[in-house]
């Protein structure tokens, strides 16, 4: 036994974030396989791949609500164990993407298995910069992913007649959205990273990365209600906007 207990060696905070980065790099790599398999036998497989698969996402839909709703108990039964609990919530996530993965593909086919194959790579990515990098840095990267995501729908269905309407009240509210998160940012500016009892940002933080994703957001958005195929190189500028962004922090953090 040490003499001295107090100088074993402590977890270090930079590893803890490490092991998160990578936990949600592989859920993220497993959610991929699972939709690549689904691509493989439901959207390009044959005609009795489809037939059958087309059953078995009903199958798959319902197996991940019972794993939603059995995480969810585990997580209220194990509430004062912060280990066990940690475990539930991981079931709840896998049981809630595979049960909304599997319905959404089998009520819109092809297109929802797009986007959610985009949507995986970016909650993914941006999970991995949430535990990385600083907070207003991780704030204006998931305002452009998303961005990303909704000028990606845009540009695919603004000339579609039966959801081009709603892709247009889509983009309209997110703008809005973009506005209200501007306002929250600059109120956290001028209380030093609260709202009301609530910290949202250091203290020391800087808000302008926040205020600059939104700014190119929202006029992101309005190049694309004008034109879909201006959406496209809206997407493309706001990717290296993104690529451009996660380098200067990564030098940083260095």
């Amino acid at each position: 036994m040490p003499k001295n207990p107090n100088n074993q060696s402590k977890p270090v905070k930079g590893t803890e974030t490490m092991n998160g980065a990578m936990k949600l790099f592989l859920a993220g790599l497993v959610a991929e396989l699972y939709l690549l398999i689904i691509r493989r036998f439901y959207v390009t497989g044959t005609a009795v791949q489809m037939i059958a698969w087309f059953d078995y996402l009903v199958y798959l839909a319902a197996a991940g609500g019972v794993v939603f709703l059995a995480g969810l108990a585990l997580a209220a039964a194990w509430r004062k164990d912060k280990k066990k609990r940690t475990i539930a919530w991981y079931i709840t996530g896998a049981g809630a993407f595979l049960g909304g993965a599997s319905g959404l593909i089998r009520l819109f086919n092809a297109p929802a298995l797009s986007l959610l194959t985009v949507v995986v790579f970016l909650v993914m990515l941006l999970g991995i910069l949430w535990q990385l990098y600083d907070r207003e840095c991780a704030y204006a990267l998931t305002i452009l992913g998303l961005s990303l995501v909704v000028l990606w729908v845009c540009r695919k269905e603004l000339s579609n007649m039966y959801l081009g309407v709603y892709v247009r009240v889509l983009a309209v509210a997110y703008i809005l959205v973009l506005a209200v998160i501007t306002l929250l940012a600059r109120r956290a500016d001028q209380k030093d990273g609260m709202l009301g009892s609530l910290r949202v940002l250091p203290a020391s933080a800087d808000v302008l990365p926040v205020y600059v994703a939104c700014a190119l957001s929202a006029a992101a958005m309005v190049i694309a209600l004008i034109s879909a195929t201006a959406a496209y190189y809206a997407m493309w500028g706001l990717g290296l906007v993104v690529f451009a962004l996660a380098v200067y922090y990564t030098v940083k953090q260095l």
